[in-house]
């Protein structure tokens, strides 16, 4: 039976839904599995010494890619979109608003995780404190940064560690939709009848869809 009204999904017994719950639920751990068996491989990539040096400006003054590790063993760069007097990318802020406290339990792990942008810091302060963000956040001096480690105009995520001489290694990058890992917002519409309601996903007709991108506000820019 349909919903004539509205765009809804298919009403059924409980019986109906928990069979087709089922079927999807097997789906589900078998991905599960799946994305068990990438994570393996990406613990197995192999990496590439840093030979350049890279300076960045922080609360401390200038630091060394070294230095971003804060003493820890491993270390994430995200590479966020802030240009100098530019205003701040949409997408990049809904993955700081995500952070969160995660950096105390990734710190447990003996991981650090900053951004870093080719913005001077009094702008980054700004935007922090605005946005209430106390992520480490780093400016890029000369963008050499971004541009040696795939973000150019854009932004990546670049994943580093350190041996016990402190030879820094690259170990992993990824970019586009690589970095909707960071974005919980995305996974929970995902969970949703309606999804992300953006127009590149394979919905039910009638379903309610927008252009990706242009719905994406700074969280304080949101009418309730």
């Amino acid at each position: 039976m349909k919903n004539e009204k509205e765009a809804l999904p298919e009403i059924v017994s409980q019986e109906e839904w928990q069979e087709a719950r089922n079927k999807l639920l097997a789906k589900e751990k078998e991905l599960t599995r799946e994305l068990d068996k990438l994570a393996a491989e990406r613990r197995r990539l192999p990496m590439v010494l840093v030979e350049e040096d890279y300076t960045f400006t922080g609360p401390e003054g200038d630091v060394t890619l070294l230095d971003l590790f804060h003493g820890r063993r491993q270390l994430i760069v995200y590479c966020a979109m802030l240009e100098p007097g530019a205003s701040p990318c949409e997408g990049c802020s809904m993955v700081m608003d995500n952070i969160g406290h995660n950096l105390v339990h990734v710190n447990a792990r003996d991981t650090t995780f900053v951004f870093t942008s080719p913005a001077p810091q009094e702008e980054i302060t700004e935007l922090q404190q605005r946005m209430d963000w106390d992520a480490p956040w780093y400016t890029d001096q000369g963008r050499r940064f971004a541009d040696d480690f795939g973000a150019g105009k854009g932004f990546a995520v670049n994943v580093f560690i350190r041996d016990d001489e402190n030879n820094v290694y690259r170990t992993y990058f990824t970019t586009a939709r690589g970095g909707e890992l960071f974005d919980t917002n995305f996974r929970l519409l995902d969970l949703t009848p309606y999804g992300r309601q953006e127009n590149w996903e394979d919905s039910p007709e009638g379903w309610p869809q927008s252009e990706p991108y242009t719905w994406w506000k700074l969280h304080d820019e949101y009418e309730d």
